[in-house]
């Protein structure tokens, strides 16, 4: 029987380029969304106390969230990231953490998730971190 316990999953956001204004611009929009969307909670990842002379209390780590999900809504969450990524352009997102007491990094489609978990629920093994195929090569006309 599956676990009723929500799985915590650390959504890193990337860019082509760096912008760290953007940045936290995009993981505030993300997390919004992601408040409305498949998840139990969302925050940003919190970094310990903010630098002296800032005005926030407390530092944030740049374009990522903290959220918990339900084991059985985690292929809705990488769906829904995913999707927010395409919006806009030179942005990916990656996801951490715990799944089955092995640590987790995934980066690619929900299917692919989704038989992860089964293989990761099967058998336990070392951390896993999978990354999407490489796109097909296209030889020059």
């Amino acid at each position: 029987m599956e676990s009723m316990q929500p799985l915590s999953v650390t959504v890193q956001i990337e860019l082509e380029e760096r912008d760290d204004e953007l940045l936290d611009s995009l993981a505030r929009q993300l997390l919004d969304e992601l408040s409305e969307g498949p998840v139990d909670s969302v925050d940003l990842v919190r970094s310990g106390p903010a630098p002296a002379g800032t005005k926030s209390a407390e530092a944030v780590t740049l374009g990522a969230l903290a959220v918990a999900v339900l084991p059985s809504l985690l292929p809705k969450l990488v769906e829904f990231s995913q999707a927010w990524a395409l919006r806009g352009q030179g942005r990916s997102v990656k996801f951490k953490g715990k799944v089955g007491g092995q640590e987790v990094e995934f980066e690619g489609k929900a299917e692919d998730l989704q038989r992860i978990l089964a293989m990761l629920s099967a058998t336990p093994s070392a951390p896993t971190s999978v990354q999407p195929p490489a796109p097909p090569e296209t030889s020059p006309a």
